[in-house]
């Protein structure tokens, strides 16, 4: 479809970031009614940005003007309780006289009268907060939990394989490391439980772990989590319980980070890089039947690459290891010296060569400056269903 460049950034930018994010909610809470569901988290996406358009003051000010509300709720009420037990206990009073004590019993202060303009503002910050609670800037200072040097450089090393943590810098990358906590987990262990709240995520130094979840009852192996793979995220990314139960498939070495230092270091440079990458992977037709949640894990596994003008990106009869998407710039893919096939932003290339697992049938090449996001053979193989891959990919042949 041919849209604008105008269209096109405000979807990239705006739209699919928030459908990304109602979606996987959707999927997670799996309601028999979708439509209310998203309703009703588009209401209270609209509440929580509108509180933090609230400044520390007004905040504060709504909260004061909302308690006086509540305890002036709670007066009427007791009043009204009293007020119904003596009409009870005044048997053979005139029922005029009855009536009028009832009334006055029954008038509210004067001052509730004028808190009841601001009730619809006070209620909307205090659900705001509730929505919002997680995603408030606030003063922070990282944990410093204490290492070795040879502890430190094993968990810089097992980072720097991490999607999510690739992307800080040097300063930021210090923090995090002194905040993470090293913790071993045996075979058959669940360090994560689907449906608990979350706190922390872990990344993965050594050992394997089983993502599981329960569907009709029953527990089912949907990943397999392995050295540099980040699991947990999702609670701290959406504020969200648990999407899955993790389990150690074996002993387990494992980083810890909590909510806070993860919101506050990696959240943001993260969710950037994801929601860019999750856009170039919603494009390519072999993807389009994943839902967002296995999306994003795929996203989080690709690397980025950089060629110069007629650099060679593969070449016809090596064996294929990885699979590519254009971030930015051109490519051309040609046999026997002939161009077959040009490539721009977006589009995607050696899938092929991965799945029927032959040598690539042509060589493609950089035109111009042009960046990649690469994914490798054995990642590419672990995320994927390849079996369905191979049967919707031969229109493509």
């Amino acid at each position: 479809m041919k849209i604008s460049e105008e269209k096109k950034k405000y979807i990239v930018e705006l739209l699919n970031p928030m459908l990304e994010e109602m979606v996987a909610e959707c999927i997670h809470k799996m309601p028999a009614d979708p439509v209310p569901f998203m309703l009703e988290w588009l209401e209270g996406k609209k509440v929580t940005d509108e509180d933090k358009l609230l400044s520390p003051e007004e905040k504060s000010r709504l909260k004061e003007e909302n308690k006086k509300l509540q305890e002036n709720m709670t007066k009427v009420k007791t009043e009204m309780q009293e007020a119904a037990k003596l009409v009870s206990a005044k048997d053979g009073q005139d029922d005029d006289e009855s009536e009028e004590e009832s009334d006055d019993d029954d008038e509210p202060p004067a001052d509730f009268f004028r808190n009841e303009a601001n009730m619809g503002k006070a209620r909307q910050s205090v659900s705001a907060e509730a929505y919002g609670e997680w995603n408030t800037k606030k003063a922070f200072v990282a944990p410093v939990i204490a290492k070795t040097e040879e502890q430190k450089e094993r968990l810089k090393t097992c980072l720097s394989k991490s999607f999510l943590f690739s992307c800080l810098e040097d300063q930021d990358m210090t923090i995090v490391i002194g905040a993470m906590k090293e913790v071993i987990a045996e075979s058959k262990q669940r360090v994560i439980v689907q449906g608990e709240e979350g706190d922390f995520l872990f990344v993965i130094e050594a050992g394997k772990a089983d993502c599981i979840i329960k569907i009709d009852g029953i527990d089912k192996v949907v990943k397999t989590c392995e050295a540099g793979d980040v699991f947990g995220e999702l609670a701290l990314l959406y504020n969200c319980p648990r999407a899955a139960t993790v389990e150690a498939q074996e002993k387990c070495t494992l980083w810890q980070l909590d909510r806070d230092t993860f919101n506050n270091i990696v959240k943001e440079a993260a969710q950037k890089k994801r929601q860019r990458y999750d856009t170039f992977l919603a494009k390519v037709p072999l993807l389009t039947s994943m839902d967002a949640y296995e999306r994003s894990q795929l996203a989080d596994a690709l690397k980025p690459e950089s060629f110069t003008d007629a650099a060679a990106i593969c070449k016809q009869g090596e064996v294929g290891n990885k699979f590519y998407i254009i971030e930015e710039g051109e490519a051309v893919a040609s046999k026997g010296g002939q161009n077959v096939m040009s490539y721009s932003s977006g589009d995607y290339f050696g899938e092929l060569a991965l799945i029927r697992n032959q040598p690539r049938a042509a060589t493609v090449s950089a035109k111009g400056a042009t960046k990649l996001l690469c994914l490798e053979s054995r990642s590419f193989k672990r995320l994927l269903n390849v079996q369905d891959l191979l049967e919707r990919s031969t229109k493509y042949t």
